[in-house]
């Protein structure tokens, strides 16, 4: 055999198992270019969805390009074939509009009925509002009474690159959303600032969250686990550190958790009432400020020259209490800096004011206690 013959052969050896390899099992690398299954009943059907029409596409594709093989191998010029003459053929004109029309409506009918499914919420078993902030995701049970934030958990040493990198790096939340095992859930999505989007590859599907608007959207788990996702809409600097945890629990347990959940509101209630050390209020401030003020402010509190003012010795920080407590808690319209009001708890807001105003060397040495921020509110 020629080594032109070879060539060839090999090439259309590849290209014929290349579909093949792609659609391997998704233990292989191959697997990962293919859609990911799922493991909700929605994202199932759009999975079937899109192996049905893969394969229409792959076998319009080998009779379309078999044709015009053939034609050129056997209709060549070197054969001495001399080239038809003809016009306008009704048969020809007739089966070409039909076949493909037929082919569309094949297509679009079990397409429809996915569409259909994936936007019916009703009858659902637990309804959750998924709120986007910069950046962090809210999530309020409706039927539950319970609501907290997710803020990212990946340690700022790995972010730096000061330790290695982690298993879940920038995929670990400190609060999870978390859903019964076999319920219908359906999920309401705005934003409190920008854009976001969210997005868990493993629940099939995304949508965006839009301030002053709200998106629909159901999920259903039928297998205990935890699936990760992430912000799917460019939000501002600190979009990559936006990621989604969903755990689906059993019933027992999720009952089990939301008693845990009620048990914590009402603790933090009755922390509001007391009166805190200096110590206690430097501790729990600084991990308040790391999860929701480092990302713009930095670790070591000296911002981003002309995007985030420096908290180190800073005039906010260092100037009077009240006005340290208003830009916290109502934000400051116009600017990055959002209200916090709304996002911390009274014991959490007075503990990061407190931190701020006696972190790296500002020493101011004012204690805020949560009193003072219901006052203010």
């Amino acid at each position: 055999m020629s080594a032109k013959k070879t060539t060839r052969r090999l090439a259309l050896t590849l290209l014929l198992s290349a579909p093949a390899a792609a659609l391997a099992g998704a233990g292989s690398g191959w697997g990962l270019l293919n859609l990911p299954e799922g493991v909700t009943p929605i994202s199932r059907e759009a999975y079937d969805l899109h192996m049905l029409i893969l394969w229409i596409c792959v076998a319009i594709g080998v009779v379309v390009f078999g044709a015009i093989f053939v034609s050129i191998l056997r209709h060549r010029k070197s054969r001495g074939v001399q080239p038809a003459q003809f016009h306008e053929s009704t048969a020809i004109e007739v089966v070409w509009t039909i076949i493909p029309f037929l082919i569309l409506v094949g297509m679009a009918v079990p397409a429809t009925k996915a569409l259909i499914a994936m936007e019916d919420t009703s009858n659902p078993d637990l309804t959750i509002k998924v709120t986007g902030y910069q950046w962090k995701w809210r999530y309020d049970y409706l039927d539950e009474g319970i609501g907290f934030f997710s803020n990212l958990a990946t340690p700022e040493e790995q972010i730096y690159g000061d330790a290695p990198k982690g298993e879940h790096y920038l995929q670990e939340v400190d609060n999870p959303l978390v859903i019964p095992v076999g319920k219908k859930v359906r999920i309401l999505l705005t934003a409190n600032d920008v854009i976001h989007a969210w997005w868990v590859p493993a629940l099939g599907g995304k949508k965006d969250a839009i301030p002053g608007f709200v998106n629909e959207w159901w999920v259903r788990v039928d297998e205990p686990g935890v699936y990760r996702g992430e912000c799917a809409e460019l939000c501002g600097r600190g979009h990559a550190y936006m990621p989604i945890v969903v755990e689906a629990r059993p019933e027992a347990e999720y009952r089990q958790w939301v008693a845990q959940r009620k048990a914590a509101a009402e603790a933090e209630k009755a922390a509001a009432t007391k009166t805190w050390s200096r110590d206690e209020l430097m501790a729990r401030g600084e991990a308040v400020y790391r999860k929701s003020c480092a990302a713009c402010h930095q670790a070591n509190g000296e911002g981003v020259p002309g995007v985030f003012p420096a908290l180190k010795g800073g005039r906010i920080t260092t100037g009077p209490v009240r006005e340290h407590i208003e830009i916290v808690l109502r934000g400051k319209p116009g600017t990055a800096m959002a209200a916090f009001g709304p996002q911390l708890s009274d014991v959490d807001l007075a503990a990061v004011i407190t931190y701020e105003r006696n972190a790296w060397g500002n020493d101011t040495g004012d204690v805020v206690q949560p009193a003072d921020i219901a006052a203010a509110r």
